[in-house]
């Protein structure tokens, strides 16, 4: 590994009358660094969606954007795996910001080389690349949670970084009008002006994010604050770094329920990404909204995900005792009901449309920040990124790619009720596996 990717050295302890002081400055420091630098990833990540009402005028077909959508997917959950491992044995710091750089890089060129749009196969690769250097984000960000915070406030603290997502997510349309404005229409702007932004974060992260409290001269958080992980048995040597085998083999592949809920997330993440990123050419073509209009839509869809992942962890630990599955039950019910009322709403009434498309919003980012916190509750911290790393796997190669291929593929042969179909099938699917979790998730928290 290149050696300054390394994780970043123990260095000797500070003034114990200095710690209090330094590990707040550092805690507000970090968190800061890690929730506007993946807010910066989805700048660079979803971008794509809203060119394709553009791409399909000038004659591409669904089934075709959708293939070329799929390369970020593919690549994303391949990278948040295998990345993830990378990064548990990584410098967060480094490999966050360097992964947002070549990503921003990536957006750029796509803008302004007319080459890099000419057919699908270019933009397959080039989103491919993307969605690689895309996987330096999440995991990092875990490393950093489980470091930096303990087991007690670690629900807390992961729902409101988990908001960066919808923050992110959100302004990509609200960048997309900003651009367009400025450069004149052209539509090529939500690529290379998300990518000036991106590359502009990346600086923030580099300048804001400390990889480990040790590296600091701090204690670890689990000395600090005199609380310890209860899902596993918490030791020293759970401070040095794992050998790669180690985190595969030992706290990962065999995992029960963390197989369950990475499966789960297959089907939560076909859900959140069949209606997001059709949402800009469903509301152009069926239900006659402008350009401005689907990308108000599309950023109201994301921000309403604010305040629904803080209130779906809020009620997880205030009323179900910190066990997620019942709330992903709830949830996702309760997602399945609004997109049936969306689907079915007639053309001409475009409130309706905006406000299932909050309330969608508002329960499906719950689920998403669930089953990743309950990924990195059920392994020590070295396997974080990993941990995290196997459901976006699963997130994205499963439930990401069938949102773009098969519903693509299903609309050019079958119609929008086809895709909605399928969409509709996989909330069902999502809160039976939930269902069946329940009993497991007690078991094992005992």
């Amino acid at each position: 590994m290149i050696s300054f990717l390394k994780p970043a050295p123990h260095i000797d302890p500070i003034d114990e009358e200095q710690i209090d002081k330094e590990y707040k400055r550092l805690r507000f420091r970090v968190f800061l660094g890690i929730f506007v630098g993946y807010a910066g990833y989805y700048l660079v990540r979803k971008n794509f969606t809203l060119a394709m009402p553009s791409l399909i005028e000038e004659g591409f077909s669904k089934t075709e954007l959708g293939f070329a959508l799929s390369g970020i997917a593919i690549s994303y959950g391949l990278s948040k795996f295998l990345m993830g491992n990378i990064s548990d044995r990584s410098n967060a710091r480094y490999f966050m910001a360097i992964g947002l750089m070549i990503s921003a890089l990536t957006m750029i060129l796509m803008g302004t080389m007319p080459w890099a749009m000419s057919t699908v196969m270019i933009m397959f690769s080039l989103l491919f690349i993307n969605g690689w250097v895309q996987g330096m984000g999440w995991p990092p960000s875990g490393r950093i949670m489980v470091h930096w915070f303990s087991p007690k406030e670690r629900g807390t603290k992961m729902a409101l970084w988990n908001v960066a997502h919808n923050v992110g997510g959100g302004m990509v349309g609200v960048l997309a009008i900003w651009g367009m404005y400025i450069f004149n229409g052209d539509y090529h702007s939500v690529f290379y002006f998300h990518g000036m932004i991106a590359f502009i974060i990346s600086i923030f992260i580099w300048h804001m994010v400390r990889d480990t409290p040790q590296s600091k001269g701090l204690p670890p958080i689990e000395e600090y604050q005199n609380n310890y992980p209860t899902a596993f048995d918490y030791n020293k040597a759970h401070e040095k770094e794992f050998s790669s085998k180690e985190i595969f083999f030992k706290y990962v592949l065999n995992n029960k329920i963390l197989w369950a809920i990475a499966i789960a997330n297959a089907f939560v993440y076909l859900v959140r990404y069949g209606v997001l990123d059709w949402a800009p050419t469903y509301l152009s073509e069926v239900k006659g909204f402008s350009f401005d209009q689907s990308s108000i839509g599309y950023a109201l869809y994301e921000w309403a995900g604010i305040p629904g992942t803080l209130f779906c962890g809020y009620i997880s630990d205030k009323y179900f005792n910190a066990y997620r599955s019942p709330v992903l039950v709830i949830f996702m019910s309760i997602t399945m009901i609004c997109i049936l009322v969306y689907w079915l709403n007639p053309p001409g009434n475009p409130l309706l449309d905006i406000a299932m498309l909050i309330t969608i919003g508002f329960f499906i980012y719950g689920p998403v920040m669930l089953i990743g916190l309950f990924a990195l509750d059920l392994v020590p911290k070295k396997a974080a990124g990993t941990a995290a790393g196997f459901t976006g796997l699963f997130g994205y190669v499963g439930g990401a790619v069938t949102a773009n291929i098969a519903i693509g593929y299903a609309v050019d042969k079958a119609g929008w009720d086809a895709g909605f179909f399928l969409i509709i099938f996989a909330c069902i699917i999502s809160v039976t596996i939930a269902w069946f979790t329940m009993e497991a998730e007690k078991k094992h928290n005992k």
